[in-house]
């Protein structure tokens, strides 16, 4: 963890060029900001058919640290929505989900 995934509108799709570009960023504030280790970052981008509300939802599961406080958390929000307007051109509405240590079972 973390675990970013964004929902963007089909005829919305940038490009893989633009795509590896926002990853890249992602990336990087996952590691610097929320002091994730790279090998458990995950970038993933899900095709919609939108129906109502901004052409992205970001989703970031992410994993209860002491160090991850609302401050941190903020910052590393405004960084991705100014990351994902400057790649994109898009509005995204964003939401963190933090999931203490003890609830997560997972593999790989």
């Amino acid at each position: 963890m973390p675990n970013v995934t964004f929902y963007i509108a089909a005829g919305q799709m940038p490009s893989d060029e633009t795509l590896a570009e926002l990853s890249s960023d992602c990336i990087e504030l996952c590691t610097s900001v929320l002091g994730a280790a790279l090998k458990n970052v995950h970038v993933i981008y899900v095709d919609v058919r939108h129906g109502h509300g901004h052409p992205v939802f970001a989703e970031i599961q992410y994993r209860l640290e002491t160090f991850r406080t609302p401050p941190v958390m903020n910052q590393f929000m405004e960084a991705l929505d100014d990351a994902i307007a400057r790649h994109t051109g898009l509005t995204a509405r964003i939401r963190c989900f933090g999931y203490a240590a003890s609830t997560i079972h997972a593999r790989n």
